[in-house]
């Protein structure tokens, strides 16, 4: 497997500064809560919190997985926090944030993997911000009983978002605690609740256009109608290594896919993540 070291001439990253990215970093850390863009060293966190946004992770910032290209920290993770939902609710009011999206590390650790969590989260957002949507990033709750994922499909949610991450056959490498099966089913269960169903894709690891195009495939067969699909960027140094760098060319090739499967939407870029524009991508 040969690495490309080079970052291309279309990665441009927006630089973070400005009163609304100083507002959402002094709100994130006075209610202290966590988010995705901070934890994760998400490439458009600078153009997230100026707009005045973010994604908030809960359950704390420790991951009990290893998947090869995350830079959340790994290891054991401390108690959950029960008043975290209320601090997530009260920082979409104080940011007023009109599409908010809750995501989290994952905790094989917890007999629910943390779904009460989720559905709280919902459920206090909704009560101190009553025209907030909401969505929700959940990971595959693999070692819970059914109620765990039924918790969160029952919580009212305006989009019920899990990502695939990486093409089939790349799965098992890069998500060694993951199930590729068990993801797809994720999905179609929340289709079959009747949600609007999200997924995210990220390429870049070695995969082929085939690749992509059987997963996309899989992931519309499972009931997912909204897909994103964005650049692998290596985050650390111990990451797995960016094999490909996609010319926004083949992006717009992705999205073409994307289209003729039958997704009702689809954003596909150098630059997009899993909640990236997520308000216009729903709206």
């Amino acid at each position: 497997m040969e690495k490309v070291e080079r970052i291309p001439r279309w990665l441009k990253f927006q630089i973070p500064g400005g009163a609304e990215y100083a507002q959402v970093k002094k709100t994130i850390a006075s209610l202290n809560l966590h988010t995705v863009c901070m934890e994760a060293k998400c490439p458009n966190i600078g153009g997230c919190f100026c707009r005045g946004t973010a994604t908030f992770m809960i359950l704390g910032n420790v991951c009990t997985r290893n998947c090869r290209y995350c830079a959340v920290e790994k290891g054991t993770p401390r108690p959950i926090d029960v008043d975290e939902p209320n601090r997530v609710a009260e920082a979409v009011r104080r940011l007023q944030i009109a599409y908010a999206v809750i995501t989290s590390v994952t905790r094989d650790d917890l007999p629910d993997g943390g779904a009460s969590i989720f559905a709280e989260t919902v459920k206090k957002i909704r009560e101190k911000n009553c025209t907030t949507r909401v969505e929700v990033l959940v990971p595959d709750f693999m070692h819970c009983a059914s109620d765990a994922l039924n918790e969160v499909l029952d919580s009212h949610v305006d989009v019920f978002n899990h990502n695939i991450e990486a093409v089939r056959r790349l799965f098992p490498v890069l998500r060694p605690r993951g199930n590729y099966a068990r993801s797809i089913e994720v999905l179609k269960r929340a289709s079959q609740k009747g949600l609007a169903v999200k997924t995210g894709l990220m390429v870049g690891f070695g995969e082929t256009m085939d690749d992509v195009r059987h997963t996309l495939e899989d992931v519309r067969s499972a009931g997912a109608s909204i897909v994103t699909v964005g650049q692998y960027l290596k985050s650390h140094r111990g990451a797995y290594p960016v094999v490909k760098y996609y010319h926004p060319e083949e992006f717009e090739e992705i999205n073409q896919i994307a289209h003729s499967l039958g997704f009702s939407k689809s954003l596909c870029g150098p630059l997009v993540r899993s909640s990236f524009r997520a308000e216009e991508i729903f709206g």
